[in-house]
């Protein structure tokens, strides 16, 4: 990473009311959808704040070369591993925020998996010459390819769900589909083409099928309190990602209450997938988390 410096990127930015439309239909949960001047749900500004990056920026992978923002490192995988959010003030809906990032941290590792790189960004949104509204820790790891394996999901096959969520009497169904995932790359402006390009995703990162976004998995459970606790303001969301979920495989989302909060969890057939940790004031004393 020779010649390589980290440096603040600051822009400001609309919280564009466009892209929370566009996944409120793609939830389709029954929630109503948020309206100008209404505040942002908790982890929208993922969505919310788009910034397509142009064409000739783009590397092999469909992320934006490395070299410029983030270093030059020469692994293939890109893995959205988790970090921490803490909401002072949750942004409204159409207002102008600032927003500046900077890569706080670059580790190397070598592991069972092989060689890997951990990149920790920081990201404070703030108002308009105003205080910070949300401080975002994101840790980044970067892998080795995997081998192509011999039983690869049968995305191409998968049967069309309809729904992401649907209630059970111990939480929630969570089902994916190859839609569902061009909706969500389109919605958050993410190229990255695990996500959508099959012979990519099996043939070159050796993944055996399209990879469930692992922002999704965190949002997916950050909606799930909303479902199950429509009181609560957010003050600080923990989250995870434990291992890859595929497109069609099955998935369970759950809550355990917690004085001050929940943890709530998406787990697969092979075992959990994502974790979040949620603090959280509830003044109306409603919706309390079932388990």
């Amino acid at each position: 990473m020779t010649g390589w410096e980290p440096h603040a990127v600051t822009t400001a930015e609309l919280v564009d009311p466009a892209p929370v439309a566009a996944l409120t239909a793609l939830f389709d949960n029954g929630l109503p959808l948020p309206r100008p001047g209404d505040d942002l749900p908790p982890l929208w500004h993922w969505v919310a704040l788009p910034r397509w990056p142009s064409s000739s920026e783009l590397g092999p992978d469909g992320h934006p070369a490395r070299g410029t923002f983030l270093p030059p490192i020469d692994l293939p995988r890109r893995m959205f591993a988790g970090g921490e959010v803490i909401v002072h003030r949750a942004p409204k809906i159409g207002e102008t925020v600032t927003r500046r990032s900077i890569v706080d941290s670059v580790t190397e590792k070598s592991g069972r998996s092989g060689q890997l790189v951990i990149v920790v960004v920081r990201t404070v949104l703030s108002g308009v010459d105003g205080p910070p509204l949300v401080e975002e820790r994101q840790d980044l790891i970067y892998r080795e390819a995997g081998t192509t394996p011999s039983e690869p999901v049968p995305v191409e096959r998968a049967e069309l769900t309809g729904t992401l969520f649907r209630r059970r009497e111990d939480g929630w169904d969570f089902a994916t589909d190859p839609t569902l995932l061009m909706r969500f790359s389109a919605a958050t402006a993410n190229p990255h083409r695990i996500h959508y390009d099959w012979p990519y995703a099996t043939s070159v990162e050796g993944y055996p099928g399209l990879v469930v976004h692992g922002p999704l998995m965190s949002l997916a459970l950050a909606e799930v309190l909303r479902l199950d606790s429509p009181g609560a303001r957010v003050t600080r969301l923990t989250h995870r990602n434990l291992a890859p979920l595929f497109c069609g495989q099955p998935a369970h989302l759950r809550t355990e209450p917690r004085p001050g909060g929940a943890t709530l969890t998406l787990t697969g057939a092979a075992g959990p997938r994502t974790s979040l940790e949620a603090d959280y004031s509830d003044p109306s004393e409603e919706g309390t988390p079932h388990a």
